[in-house]
């Protein structure tokens, strides 16, 4: 293929990727009963958009995602981070057949697991709390292996050199580990704030009260209450979208890096 074609099937592959997300901003901006007409429309107008930011509570659900984002983000980051150099570094009996396990879990999907976990959730007292939101969303296999691919290529004099200062394996892993996998950490921020922020199905699951109710779930209740106001809904998830349009602009150039680094397509 020529290096025309492949650029003009590229431009093509772009137009279609991005097609959905113009018609979904040109919506928002269309009066209510154009809303699904094809033609221009007649004018343009905010009122969707300040209709969701006024009498919607589209701020407090918008709070509950960034709390659970922000808290499993940054929990997960250091949880994983230690166990992936522990995989990564230490010689101790059934290491690979514990590694072997933590991948084998994403085969497991939340709907497979959903009932159990809402048992657990139940028992436990964390329904309709900000522990039961964020404690099951903690663990991810993808992000103890993608760390584990990464600290297995930082050289081990560097280690060995902190083991001839008298440093310890927690002090190994927090001054010499840890600045060296900035660009990875920041990478795995970026996608667990994203996963999280997203996340349905377990929220819808998990909570009742409608002040825990995370952004995606708030959006969804706005189909049942007001039935075919479709154009409250699609400006409720523009509002929703921009965090996570920051987040990902922000950390894009680290997310590739990392990917680059761990060997991963």
């Amino acid at each position: 293929m020529s290096v025309r074609l492949r650029a003009l099937a590229g431009y093509m592959l772009a137009a279609i990727t991005v097609a959905p997300l113009v018609w979904l901003l040109v919506s928002v901006l269309k009066p209510a009963d154009e809303l699904f007409q094809v033609a221009v429309p007649s004018r343009l107008t905010l009122d969707n958009l300040l209709y969701v930011l006024t009498e919607v509570p589209i701020g407090r659900y918008m709070l509950n995602s960034a709390v659970v984002s922000v808290a499993v983000t940054v929990v997960a980051l250091v949880l994983h981070s230690m166990a992936a150099y522990a995989l990564a570094r230490l010689r101790f009996p059934g290491r690979q057949v514990i590694f072997s396990v933590i991948v084998s879990t994403l085969l497991v999907s939340l709907p497979v697991i959903l009932v159990p976990l809402f048992l657990v959730a139940r028992q436990l007292g964390l329904l309709d709390t900000y522990a039961g939101l964020i404690l099951p969303a903690i663990f991810h296999a993808f992000g103890i292996f993608l760390l584990r691919q990464y600290y297995l290529t930082i050289p081990r004099e560097l280690e060995e050199a902190a083991d001839l200062d008298g440093c310890g394996y927690f002090r190994r892993w927090w001054q010499v580990v840890v600045p060296l996998s900035r660009p990875i950490l920041a990478s795995l921020a970026v996608l667990f704030f994203l996963a999280n922020w997203n996340a349905f199905l377990w929220p819808l699951t998990a909570t009742r009260e409608p002040d825990l109710r995370m952004v995606q779930v708030g959006i969804a209740t706005l189909q049942g209450q007001y039935g075919s106001a479709w154009n409250y809904v699609l400006a409720a998830t523009v509002v929703a979208a921009v965090p996570t349009l920051i987040a990902f602009v922000l950390g894009q150039r680290r997310l590739v890096e990392a990917i680059k680094t761990s060997g991963l397509k």
